[in-house]
């Protein structure tokens, strides 16, 4: 299985590569779900909103942007993450900008199992789903 994390955005690096691997694979596997390959790519809001817009026909600004590849139970896909959105999520939410990265990245996890998040009931319960991982993520069950 592969998960990679690729940088488009001048400064940004992401630290704790393993853990991140380890915490994305545990989330997958506890919904009986196989990781297969997974790329996260984490850009600009501008490279993110062309992308919104040249694929999604949507011309606004997100914070994340997820292609799912997978068949069955095999998890793949791509996922996109503005760090400039995530900066200004983290202000607004009053969090900081790595719990709300991870907010993300765990969101569009979330989409590749086949969570949606088009209404209100859907969007409770992707939150409810983001907080879960989070909280693995502070307990640091699913490292190793």
């Amino acid at each position: 299985m592969d998960i990679t994390f690729h940088s488009e955005f001048a400064g940004f690096e992401l630290g704790q590569k393993k853990r991140h691997r380890d915490w994305i694979r545990a989330q997958i596997r506890e919904r009986n779900k196989q990781p297969v390959a997974i790329a996260f790519v984490f850009t600009t809001n501008e490279d993110l909103r062309k992308i919104n817009r040249t694929y999604l026909n949507h011309d606004y600004f997100t914070d994340v942007i997820t292609f799912g590849y997978g068949e069955d139970d095999r998890i793949s896909g791509d996922i996109y993450i503005s760090v400039d959105q995530v900066r200004r999520n983290a202000g607004e939410y009053g969090v900081s900008f790595e719990e709300e990265l991870r907010r993300v990245m765990s969101h569009g996890v979330l989409h590749l199992l086949g969570f949606n998040d088009s209404n209100e009931k859907e969007r409770r319960r992707m939150r409810e789903l983001e907080e879960e991982a989070l909280n693995l993520w502070s307990t640091g069950e699913g490292d190793g």
